[in-house]
């Protein structure tokens, strides 16, 4: 209860917040702005559509992840109403827990409406949405919640600025692993390739739960893979929390 309490609270601040409404906006209408790139392409308006309305979700749903995110524990240190939740009696990884919870359901709630207003857009245009489309937008949402708890432990470890800047690079990175594995010559065989190598199974590569290409060409995803790739984000994140649990016990409040 005391961490449905802490979710239920983040997420209704979150939802009372007007970013998050002009983010919005703008998604909405890169969503219904997708027709007229369209129009570039003859006969490939919908397979357009698709793809941008999918980068969108993902593209919006990272700014959210990320700059709500990164000021969910800060914001209560910076206004003091941290130590009034920590002196009742509650454990410090339950309300790591609960701010984490409170963004998914927020998270959860976005995502459904960019893809409700795709999905009716594409509809309304004579366009047919396939169940890789849902997929697509299923494991973007798992993307988000992996980058939201790295959200949340930079939130325990530093400003939210340079907390923004760190998890934005890991995104951008973690959609770049494969030129860890794909050298040039000169490193092959360099003392540099083992490092590199680490680096690539250590960090999470989100390209995992790229499957826009496929959603927009109405190509047919194997189930098997979206459930792998859902349980290969889950334990990435499970990870991420509960480094940010610990960093948040040891942080001096």
């Amino acid at each position: 209860m005391r961490v449905y309490a802490i979710a239920h609270n983040t997420f209704r601040e979150a939802v009372r917040d007007k970013v998050l409404y002009v983010l919005l906006f703008l998604a909405g209408a890169s969503i219904l702005g997708s027709k007229a790139l369209g129009w570039i392409s003859v006969g490939q308006d919908i397979k357009i559509m698709k793809d941008i309305s999918l980068a969108t979700i993902q593209i919006f749903g990272v700014l959210i992840a990320i700059f709500v995110g990164t000021n969910l524990v800060y914001k209560e240190i910076d206004k003091r109403t941290l130590y009034t939740i920590i002196s009742r009696p509650i454990r410090r990884y339950e309300f790591v827990i609960g701010k984490y919870l409170g963004m998914a359901a927020l998270l959860l709630f976005v995502t459904l409406v960019m893809a409700g207003v795709a999905t009716a857009y594409i509809l309304a245009l004579g366009g047919g949405v396939t169940a890789s489309f849902y997929w697509a937008a299923t494991l973007i949402y798992a993307e988000l919640l992996l980058l939201t708890a790295f959200a949340i432990l930079m939130s325990s470890l530093t400003t939210p600025i340079l907390g923004a800047f760190i998890v934005l690079s890991c995104f951008l990175f973690g959609h770049a692993t494969g030129i860890l594995t794909d050298l040039p010559g000169t490193l092959q065989e360099s003392a540099a390739r083992p490092i590199l190598e680490a680096i690539y199974y250590i960090v999470p590569n989100l390209e995992h739960f790229n499957i826009r290409s496929e959603a927009a060409n109405d190509v047919a995803v194997s189930t098997l893979y979206c459930l792998w790739t859902l349980v290969y984000g889950a334990a990435y994140s499970s990870m991420v929390l509960v480094l940010a649990m610990l960093a948040f016990e040891g942080k001096d409040v």
